[in-house]
């Protein structure tokens, strides 16, 4: 579907997000022009930079040399993407606090997409570690299940929110890539009709959304 240009850019010694903007300019102008077929996204996280200073109180308390307004403003970036992963980056804090945080996330990029860049947004990865202390399978369902509820109700509203991917799955025997963040689907039913029910439900939308529109313009 989709080029990425480099999974999480980040440069330490550039906070703005200026260094990363001229990599991405450069870099975006070169593979469109060998392939211009494919859709381009930047493989972001999502923190944001200098564009909109506000927008930094979004970020989990420090900044990675990217900036998600201005990079994702490049022309030839054709969807945008955030990556989450409050239970590393708000290590210690309570479930609650970390989905809070989750929502304020998803929240300010989908508006940002919506409103200013007007393109669509993908999570583009999430998930819960099980080498988070107090991890539990019950717990993973219950974060995975908000965060779908809340990606439904933006991709509910017309478009921009896209639709999420989650780090990461896997099959058995790969043990040897596991980092915590693993779901085995064969080994974990509950969280797999958790997913299920969300792909039917997004792929319900899909349908509830380019049905007229390809009636409308199909008609002679």
């Amino acid at each position: 579907m989709a080029w990425e240009l480099m999974n999480e850019p980040r440069c330490q010694t550039d906070y703005s997000g200026k260094t990363v903007n001229g990599w991405v300019k450069e870099m975006a102008t070169f593979v469109k022009s060998l392939d211009r077929r494919h859709l381009l996204e930047i493989g972001m996280e999502g923190f944001y930079g200098d564009t909109m200073p506000k927008r930094k109180q979004v970020n989990p308390g420090y900044q990675v040399g990217t900036d998600f307004i201005s990079n994702n403003l490049i022309r030839e970036i054709d969807f945008t993407t955030i990556h989450a992963y409050p239970d590393i980056w708000l290590s210690g804090k309570s479930d609650n606090e970390q989905m809070a945080f989750m929502e304020r996330w998803m929240s300010s990029h989908w508006n940002d997409a919506r409103r200013i860049l007007k393109k669509p947004l993908v999570i583009a990865e999430f998930g819960k570690s099980r080498k988070d202390p107090g991890y539990s399978l019950t717990a993973r369902d219950l974060y995975m299940g908000d965060v779908y509820r809340d990606i439904y109700r933006f991709a509910r509203t017309g478009g921009t929110m896209s639709g999420s991917l989650v780090w990461q799955l896997m099959a058995e025997g790969m043990d040897s890539y596991h980092d915590g963040y693993e779901i085995i689907l064969s080994q974990n039913p509950s969280t797999a009709g958790i997913m299920s029910r969300q792909s039917h439900a997004m792929t319900d939308l899909s349908h509830l959304f380019i049905g007229p529109h390809h009636a409308q313009t199909s008609a002679p």
